[in-house]
C-alpha cells in the first residue's frame, strides 16, 4: 500500500512537470501578412531608387531636378509606411515576449512548489529508521518496493531542479530577447521621425521649385548658386577639436567618412562624440602635469595648481611613455582638467586617458599604419576614437546602439545605469542629428 500511495503521489506531483510549449502560435496570419506587405514595400523602395540613379544623371535643370525631389518625396513615404509597419510588427512581438515570459515565470513557480512537496515528503520517508521500514512491510518484496519507491522520489527531486535551472535559463533568453525587440522598436521610431522630417523638407524645396517659372531657368540657377554657396559656408565652417586647433569642417567629414571605411560607425555620430568633447573641454579646461608622483598640475590659463590632474597607477608611466615616443614635454603637453569628480587626463580631441588609449594603440598603429599615433592629432583621434566606439557597439547603428556606446564611452556604463552617462549620451545624439540634418545633408550634390 505504501508503494501505491507514493506512486499516486509523485503522479499528482509529475503532472505539475510536463512541458507545455510556451512559444505557441499568435496571430500568426497577421505577422505572415506584415511581412508579406513589408517585403512589397522594399520591392518598390529599390524600384524608386533605381529611378533616382537614373534621374540624377540628368540633374541641373528645374524639370530634371523636380523629377528628382517627386521620385525622392515618393520613396521616403514608402520607407515611412514600412517603418510604421515594422514598429506594429515588433509591438507585436514584444506582446507575444511578455506574455512568454510571464508564462514562465508562472512555470517556475509551479515547479517550486512541486519540488516543495517532493521535499516534505522525502523528509517523512527519511525520517523513517531502516530497521522501521523493514518491520513495517508486509513482506520482503513490499519492503524492496519502498526502498524503489524512495530512489524515485530522489529521481523527481532531481528532475524538478533540472526542470527549474532549464526554465530559468529560457526565461532569461527571451528577457534579451525582449530587450533587443525594445531597442529595435526604439531605433525605428527615431529613424521614423527623421524619414517624416526629410520629407517636409523635401516637400518644401519640391515646393519652392514649383513656384519657379518654367520659363525662367535662370531663376532656378540662382537657387542652385545659392545651394552651392551654402554649401561651401559648410565645409569652411571650422570645426572645433579639443587641446589643438580648429579644422575645416569638410577635412572633420573627410576623416569621419575614412573612419566608417575602417570601422562602420556613422560620420555624423563621430562627429558629435568629438563635438561634446570639445564642449566639454570649453568648461572644465586644460590642464598641464606637473607631478608624476601626485598626478597634481597647473592649469594651462590661469597657472593655478589643481589636484588629481592624472592618476599616477593607472595613467602616468603610459603617459610618459608616449610623450617620449612622441618627442613631446610633460609641462608643455595639454591634457584635460579633472571634473568635479575623479581624475583628469584626458587626451587630444577624443579625449582618451592614457590607459584607455594604450589598450587600443596597437590595433590603431596597424589600422593607419604609423607607428606611434599621436592622440593630439586630428585625424589619428577620429580614427581612435571610432575604432573605440566600435569596440563599444556603435558599428550597429542605430539610435540605441549609439546612444548606449556614447554613454559607456564618457562612463564605462550604459545609459541606464547612470544618470550622468544618459545626459551625455542624449547631448551627443541631439548633435549627431543636427549635424546629419544640417551640415552633411546639405552637402549632397555639392
Amino acid at each position: 500500500m505504501k508503494k501505491i500511495a507514493l506512486v499516486f503521489f509523485l503522479v499528482i506531483v509529475f503532472s505539475g512537470f510536463l512541458y507545455t510549449p510556451v512559444n505557441a502560435q499568435t496571430s500568426e496570419e497577421k505577422k505572415a501578412q506584415l511581412e508579406a506587405e513589408l517585403r512589397q514595400l522594399e520591392t518598390e523602395i529599390a524600384q524608386k531608387e533605381a529611378e533616382l540613379a537614373e534621374q540624377k544623371k540628368k540633374s541641373g535643370t528645374l524639370k530634371g531636378d523636380v523629377t528628382i525631389l517627386t521620385t525622392q518625396i515618393k520613396q521616403l513615404k514608402l520607407d515611412i509606411k514600412k517603418k510604421n509597419l515594422t514598429i506594429e510588427k515588433l509591438r507585436k512581438e514584444i506582446s507575444e515576449k511578455s506574455q512568454t515570459i510571464t508564462t514562465l515565470s508562472e512555470k517556475i513557480d509551479d515547479h517550486k512548489s512541486s519540488l516543495a512537496q517532493l521535499l516534505r515528503k522525502t523528509r517523512e520517508i527519511d525520517s523513517l529508521s531502516f530497521v522501521h521500514f523493514a518491520l513495517a512491510s508486509e513482506d520482503l518484496s513490499d519492503f524492496y518496493a519502498d526502498v524503489e519507491s524512495f530512489s524515485t522520489l530522489q529521481e523527481a527531486i532531481k528532475q524538478s531542479v533540472d526542470e527549474i535551472k532549464g526554465i530559468k535559463t529560457q526565461t532569461e533568453q527571451e528577457k534579451k530577447s525582449l530587450e533587443q525587440k525594445q531597442n529595435e522598436e526604439t531605433d525605428t521610431k527615431v529613424a521614423l521621425e527623421g524619414s517624416k522630417r526629410l520629407t517636409e523638407t523635401k516637400e518644401k524645396e519640391k515646393k519652392t521649385l514649383l513656384s519657379v517659372s518654367q520659363k525662367k531657368e535662370s531663376e532656378y540657377q540662382k537657387i542652385l548658386a545659392e545651394k552651392a554657396k551654402r554649401a561651401s559656408e559648410i565645409r569652411a565652417t571650422l570645426f572645433n577639436l579639443r587641446d589643438t586647433v580648429a579644422i575645416p569642417f569638410s577635412q572633420a567629414l573627410e576623416y569621419a567618412q575614412i573612419a566608417q571605411q575602417k570601422t562602420g560607425v556613422r560620420p555624423a555620430f563621430l562627429l558629435a562624440i568629438i563635438q561634446q568633447e570639445s564642449s566639454m573641454g570649453a568648461n572644465v579646461g586644460s590642464c598641464y602635469l606637473t607631478n608624476q608622483a601626485t598626478g597634481e598640475g597647473v592649469s594651462v590659463k590661469t597657472k593655478a595648481s589643481i589636484a588629481r590632474v592624472m592618476k599616477p597607477a593607472r595613467d602616468i608611466s603610459i603617459f610618459i611613455n608616449l610623450l617620449d615616443n612622441l618627442g613631446l614635454k610633460m609641462h608643455e603637453t595639454r591634457v584635460s582638467c579633472p571634473q568635479s569628480f575623479g581624475w583628469g587626463g584626458a587626451m587630444g580631441p577624443a579625449q582618451f586617458i592614457p590607459s584607455t588609449w594604450n589598450i587600443i594603440n596597437s590595433r590603431l598603429s596597424t589600422l593607419i599604419d604609423k607607428n606611434i599615433p599621436d592622440p593630439w592629432n586630428p585625424y589619428d583621434a577620429f580614427i581612435a576614437s571610432a575604432l573605440y566606439l566600435s569596440d563599444l557597439g556603435a558599428d550597429n547603428g542605430g539610435y540605441t546602439a549609439e546612444r548606449n556606446a556614447a554613454c559607456r564611452y564618457y562612463s564605462g556604463s550604459s545609459c541606464s545605469n547612470s544618470r550622468n552617462a544618459t545626459s551625455y549620451g542624449n547631448q551627443v545624439m541631439s548633435k549627431a542629428r543636427n549635424i546629419q540634418e544640417n551640415m552633411i545633408d546639405p552637402l549632397q550634390g555639392f
